[in-house]
């Protein structure tokens, strides 16, 4: 099959609440810039090509990120950056896609990429794209995996038949999908060399991902069934009816861990990070002698391991040690970097006092 019939699919959904003060729900995690003049969206399409050009990536995000989509992407046909009615989670929204591309292309194999993950080593990732799209025009549904460079306990895993080896480009069978372990599994997990971090990227037929639908979530899958085409009258109206009435569903717990054909590449160091806090952002940037990132001006004495983002304004430290500081004009943010992955719990409290305009 010509590459004429793969596509991209970019899932830019998220609000990133981690990430809080400077992702807001008009301006979140995707759009904004941690590393370099490039967003991390654009970064996604940037990478993607020469594998899919920009007339083949399609975006779904919503109503508040897609005009600042539409303004960071103009190679990408704004008719085909997509704002969800309502956030149904990834089973849904990837059922959405593969009934449009099915409709546009009946051959229609799609990659579906996170909008918010960091990729350093862009020249091995492209070298398993094409894999991976291979192995789904033969029907299979295939799911990146990550080389696990340390016992992380935050991400999901995949187990992969033994002997698998790290950075091959042929897609083995998935044995399982391993949950989010506790610091012991996921230190026998790393040891093993066969578990793999479940990186969200899968590759699959729009055709064949929609009969998985309508085998493992029926509900969801007849919603689907009963939309037109894409570009049809009514499509969107029909759009904004019946997707609300999806089940809320991811797709490893909807479909890929209930189906019986998944593949697995098991991709070796290509530089992932799914940028998941400011601890993440602290990891990935230069660091100085006291091992403190800054931006701005920042006068630091006696302050080591810490992240600062002063809004322009001067920011000193004294004293500290592993802090995030980040401000904006209306917030002000002082954190752990070790905790920092709490910092979506500011973000619930905040809509607990009906904040709206901090949100």
């Amino acid at each position: 099959m010509p590459a004429a019939h793969y596509y991209g699919l970019i899932l830019a959904g998220g609000r990133g609440t981690r990430f809080w003060p400077r992702s807001r729900k008009a301006r979140a995690k995707q759009v904004l810039k941690f590393f370099g003049e490039r967003s991390l969206i654009q970064q996604t399409v940037d990478r993607l090509q020469p594998v899919l050009p920009p007339q083949h990536i399609w975006v779904l995000t919503n109503h508040l990120l897609r005009a600042e989509i539409i303004r960071q992407l103009p190679e990408v046909p704004r008719n085909q950056i997509l704002a969800e009615p309502v956030q149904r989670n990834t089973a849904p929204a990837m059922g959405l896609a593969a009934h449009i591309l099915e409709s546009l292309d009946p051959e229609a194999v799609m990659g579906v990429f996170p909008a918010d993950h960091v990729i350093t080593n862009t020249k091995a990732y492209r070298r398993l794209l094409r894999p991976a799209f291979k192995a789904a025009e033969r029907g299979r549904l295939v799911v990146m995996g990550i080389q696990p460079r340390w016992p992380e306990t935050g991400y999901g895993y995949i187990e992969l038949p033994p002997g698998v080896t790290p950075g091959s480009v042929e897609p083995v069978p998935v044995r399982r999908f391993r949950e989010k372990p506790d610091l012991k599994t996921a230190k026998k997990f790393l040891s093993a060399g066969r578990f793999f971090w479940n990186a969200g990227m899968f590759f699959m037929r729009a055709r064949v991902l929609l009969d998985e639908l309508r085998l493992h979530q029926p509900v969801t899958a007849a919603i689907l069934d009963s939309l037109p085409g894409f570009g049809s009258r009514g499509f969107a109206k029909a759009v904004a009816r019946r997707f609300p009435e999806c089940e809320n569903i991811s797709i490893d717990f909807g479909v890929m861990e209930r189906s019986r054909i998944v593949s697995g590449i098991a991709a070796g160091d290509i530089g992932w990070n799914d940028v998941g806090s400011w601890n993440a952002v602290h990891a990935l940037h230069a660091q100085d002698q006291q091992h403190n990132v800054i931006h701005g001006e920042v006068i630091l004495h006696n302050a080591t391991g810490n992240y600062v983002d002063g809004g322009g304004k001067l920011v000193a430290l004294v004293g500290v040690r592993d802090l995030v500081v980040v401000e904006t004009p209306d917030a002000l943010l002082v954190a752990s970097r070790e905790r920092s992955q709490e910092v979506g719990e500011i973000v619930k409290r905040l809509e607990q006092r009906r904040r709206e305009d901090l949100l």
